[in-house]
């Protein structure tokens, strides 16, 4: 280590700035295409006088960049809402749980119904209790058979509803 910390005491204390630091040289190298032809070498022991002057390093000219237009700026910024769990990210986030939650409240009320109208029928209606199908009752075919198909169809039903759901949510988020 060094003494005082100070790494240019050891060099004699004092560190030479860049002789072209802060002066405009005012001049940019002129860039040629290079061409398309093979070129002969240049013997070493001749260089050209452009060779012979030192280069000086022009800046590169400001160019603007767009990464990309208004509606992806948009995505981006839900998906970072998202990411993030900002209030409005948990505002998207609930509102699919609140799409979500209502239709399977709203098919199980519809389970619900049919299945619970099947008993009241049979106690409303003896001769519709009494009936047999092929020396079943109807009555069992209706409560032991008849769920089975129907709860099948509304779980297929609530699927396609939840993809579709899900889908319009990334929609939401992508545009």
């Amino acid at each position: 280590m060094t003494l005082g910390g100070d790494p240019y005491r050891q060099i004699g204390g004092v560190r030479e700035p860049d002789p072209t630091l802060g002066k405009n040289l005012g001049r940019r190298p002129q860039v040629e295409p290079l061409p398309t032809s093979k070129t002969e070498p240049v013997p070493s022991g001749s260089l050209p006088e452009e060779a012979h002057e030192p280069e000086h390093h022009a800046r590169p000219r400001r160019q603007r960049v767009v990464l990309s237009g208004p509606k992806q700026s948009n995505a981006l910024r839900a998906r970072v809402e998202l990411e993030e769990q900002t209030s409005w990210g948990e505002l998207l986030i609930k509102d699919l749980v609140k799409a979500q939650l209502r239709t399977g409240l709203l098919l199980g009320l519809l389970v619900v119904v049919l299945l619970g109208a099947l008993p009241l029928a049979f106690f409303l209606s003896p001769g519709f209790a009494g009936l047999r199908v092929i020396g079943v009752p109807v009555a069992w075919l209706l409560l032991g058979v008849a769920p089975f198909p129907l709860l099948l169809g509304v779980g297929l039903w609530y699927n396609r509803l939840a993809e579709r759901h899900e889908r319009a949510f990334v929609d939401m988020i992508e545009n």
